[in-house]
């Protein structure tokens, strides 16, 4: 458990070791969240790229995406498909 004090500002700095714990860096943004009476903070980086990635859930298999050579032949189709639409 780590403590942190608050100024008359309402400011708080984040001990090392949950920086660390959390991912977050100089500048980085944190998100707090309310659940059931309790607030949590988190890397909103983080929260995004997890909400990114549920958003994505099962798209790989509904496009037919099932292993690296499928990704990298749609990722050529895609590229080629760029550079005929460029030179139109």
């Amino acid at each position: 458990m780590e403590l942190a004090k608050v100024t008359s500002k309402g400011q708080v700095t984040i001990p090392v070791e949950i920086r660390r714990k959390l991912g977050i860096k100089n500048g980085d943004k944190v998100l707090f969240m309310e659940e059931s009476g309790r607030v949590y903070m988190m890397n909103s980086s983080m929260d995004a790229f997890r909400e990114a990635q549920r958003a994505f859930s099962g798209e790989a298999e509904r496009v037919g995406l099932k292993n690296d050579d499928d990704v990298m032949a749609m990722i050529k189709e895609l590229r080629e498909e760029s550079a005929v639409k460029q030179h139109c």
